[in-house]
């Protein structure tokens, strides 16, 4: 495993951002495990995530000239990993958007440096269903921007609808339908390697290994 996906692991469960147990997602399943960002809620834990998300950033090879945050939790993510890259020489503008626009001063729904003609990098927690995503997609487009990558923490690696016959995860349909790559600091393979390499939390590998047996998209 990359040193930068290890790194994230092990930062996400000292800050309790990764826990584990029996959590019920707004999907209506049942996880074993759960991750919340909002977790990371120190300047030290926000510096530690953003050089992770550079570093897999960089890994990717991903090409953009200015970062943006999808309210909510990807103003905070975008901003500490903004001041990452100036941190390593990149003096990146940010952009990210309002829930509601408003109605007085400088009104409107986008907030920061101007995106018209920009490459554009969204960055945010998790992909779930996608939904904040694409909105985010379609505010850059409206904008000017131009799409240029979707960075998150961590990719669930599961399917949407295990009824529906399409075993794609929601980031690979958002890679796929919105032409745009996505780049995860880890998903639930490197969860699972993890889980083998630390004794302390080998009692949750099984659980892991049957729920992506039920759920797992078809790229695991």
């Amino acid at each position: 495993m990359s040193d930068h996906r290890s790194r994230f692991l092990q930062l996400a469960l000292a800050a309790e951002a990764l826990r584990f147990g029996g959590f019920t997602l707004k999907s209506g399943r049942t996880s074993p495990y759960f991750f919340n960002a909002g977790r990371f809620d120190s300047g030290a834990a926000l510096v530690a995530l953003a050089a992770c998300y550079a570093d897999a950033i960089d890994t990717a090879g991903l090409e953009f000239d200015l970062l943006f945050g999808p309210a909510y939790k990807g103003i905070p993510l975008a901003t500490a990993l903004a001041c990452e890259y100036a941190r390593r020489g990149r003096d990146l503008p940010l952009a990210y958007n309002r829930k509601e626009a408003k109605d007085h001063g400088e009104g409107g729904t986008l907030v920061g440096a101007a995106l018209d003609g920009k490459r554009v990098l969204v960055v945010d927690d998790v992909l779930t269903a996608g939904t904040a995503v694409r909105e985010a997609l379609g505010l850059i487009r409206a904008g000017g921007g131009i799409p240029a990558g979707v960075a998150i923490a961590l990719d669930r690696q599961e399917v949407l609808d295990e009824g529906s016959g399409d075993r794609r995860s929601a980031a690979a349909l958002v890679a796929a339908n919105e032409g745009v790559p996505v780049v995860a600091i880890a998903g639930l393979d490197d969860l699972l390697a993890f889980t083998g390499e630390n004794a302390t939390l080998s009692a949750e590998r099984e659980r892991l290994l049957a729920y992506r047996a039920r759920y797992g998209s078809a790229a695991t």
